[in-house]
């Protein structure tokens, strides 16, 4: 018996169609995204491994989605399981440019007990060469497999299949563009069949605390870059925005200039959450004698866009620091 598969379109350049085949830069001016069905209709090989279905969604170029889009899906996927009893996985589409946030939200707050899969492409559907349709099919040939049960959201780009949790862009336009730079790839999408390596150890969906299907909002949390001669500008305006945390994207391996320090310090004494995270892109934020002293909290090894999430999440269910920082030792 085939099994089934659910396709959810948000749009992208995996859905984009450009001018014409030579058209890989460009094309997002050109205005012509294809819904999940219309790119079930271009590349029909996707049948040849399951049984697909496309899941009305609509089209959100991916620099826009955000919380209200990430709740959507989270519940979308609730009622496709729930409607599907033979419900084998469910593959996304998306756009690259956020991507691996929306996989880490999904990787932390999805219920559904089947494979959820975030697939991208680096160049629009219409394009010659372009990596859309391969990825697409390999998407549900892993979204299908036993090995992916249990992983949390999984990204697949370029035949590599990626925990949520670590992988990053990396290029804005090479097809390797998606890497786990600290541990790298779970598995690969061969031709001959779908093969694994690793397997995450930090907690995962569905077997997570955060439920935020009835959650009107997420806390603000915003992330402050360090650069050389920050003063603090940037800190303390996320505070007089109303910032409930803040991640530092510091100095690796997880330092701020003397005025960011001291504007953080003021947030910090008016209960704001700081969160130490590097720039580098790489490695852990180690928990130095000076992160606490400050009160600031380390964000292991992720980088500031994941970490920024997994603190929104975490400030939903408690505003203790030593809370908080069981939370990063734990997802």
């Amino acid at each position: 018996m085939r099994k089934r598969v659910a396709f959810i379109g948000t749009g992208g350049t995996i859905a984009s169609i450009g001018k014409g085949p030579l058209d890989t830069v460009n094309y997002g001016a050109n205005g012509r995204m294809l819904q999940a069905d219309g790119i079930l209709e271009r590349f029909p090989e996707v049948q040849l491994v399951a049984d697909v279905f496309a899941v009305p969604y609509r089209n959100v170029p991916s620099p826009q989605i955000a919380w209200k889009e990430w709740q959507e899906l989270v519940l979308l996927c609730d009622k496709v399981a729930a409607e599907t009893p033979d419900l084998a996985g469910i593959v996304i589409g998306h756009g690259t440019a956020s991507l691996e946030e929306t996989a880490f939200f999904l990787s932390l707050t999805l219920k559904v007990k089947v494979p959820v899969v975030v697939v991208g492409s680096q160049r629009p559907a219409s394009a010659l060469s372009t990596d859309a349709g391969l990825n697409l099919v390999n998407a549900v040939r892993v979204a299908v497999d036993e090995g992916a049960r249990g992983l949390g959201a999984l990204v697949l780009l370029n035949d590599e299949i990626q925990a949520a949790r670590e992988v990053t862009k990396t290029s804005t336009g090479r097809m390797q563009t998606f890497r786990s730079p600290d541990f790298g790839v779970l598995g690969q999408a061969d031709g001959d069949r779908v093969v694994w390596y690793r397997r995450p150890l930090r907690k995962l969906a569905p077997e997570t605390e955060f439920d935020i299907r009835r959650l009107a909002e997420l806390p603000r949390v915003d992330i402050a870059y360090s650069y050389a001669g920050a003063d603090g500008t940037a800190v303390r305006a996320f505070t007089a925005a109303g910032a409930k945390g803040i991640v530092v994207a510091g100095f690796a391996p997880g330092f701020v200039t003397p005025g960011d320090a001291a504007a953080l310090l003021e947030a910090k004494q008016m209960g704001v959450i700081v969160l130490q995270s590097t720039r580098a892109g790489s490695g852990r934020v180690f928990p130095t004698t000076k992160l606490a002293e400050a009160g600031f909290i380390p964000a292991d090894n992720l980088n500031p866009q994941k970490a920024r999430i997994l603190l929104a999440l975490a400030l939903t269910i408690s505003g203790d620091p030593a809370e908080i920082a069981r939370i990063f030792a734990t997802y």
